[in-house]
């Protein structure tokens, strides 16, 4: 399953919607006005399905994850130089990037790929392909993918 990751180009807050490989609107994303980002997720009938909220008091960026209103886990950026690593604490998932921020993986427990991630070049807003080898793992990829670009949106403020 392929999902493209677009940014709105003209939003007060992060806001960013999410199309199948046919241009099917599958989810919609909205900030609101928070301490930290808070990234709202929507199905395709606009139903809330879960949000990532960012931890401000916490050394290194970190982020929950709410599907509904439970709490299913955590993505927090670690300390390295070179290339961008982030502690997930959610079905024994990791995820490294490349140096320059824009390819990722995520890997499960036994180092299967879960889903990669590629940001395209040349838009004018961030915009990423996800590539999920299991559409059940849609909504969770997604929420990742917001946490990581919420991160550098952080960094680069």
């Amino acid at each position: 399953m392929k999902l493209l990751f677009k940014q709105r180009l003209f939003s007060w807050f992060d806001s960013y919607d999410i199309y199948d490989e046919a241009g099917n609107t599958v989810y919609t994303v909205k900030g609101e006005l928070s301490f930290g980002h808070l990234l709202r997720i929507y199905d395709s009938s606009g139903a809330p399905v879960g949000y990532i909220k960012q931890r401000i008091l916490s050394w290194l960026p970190r982020f929950e994850m709410y599907k509904g209103d439970e709490f299913i886990g955590c993505i927090t950026r670690e300390f390295t130089f070179f290339k961008p690593r982030f502690n997930i604490d959610f079905c024994g998932w990791n995820i490294s990037g490349d140096w320059c921020e824009w390819d990722y993986q995520i890997t499960d427990a036994l180092g299967s790929t879960v889903a990669t991630i590629s940001k395209q070049l040349w838009n004018w807003t961030d915009t990423y392909v996800i590539d999920i080898n299991d559409p059940k793992d849609a909504l969770y990829t997604l929420m990742l993918v917001l946490a990581i670009d919420a991160e550098k949106c952080s960094r680069q403020n």
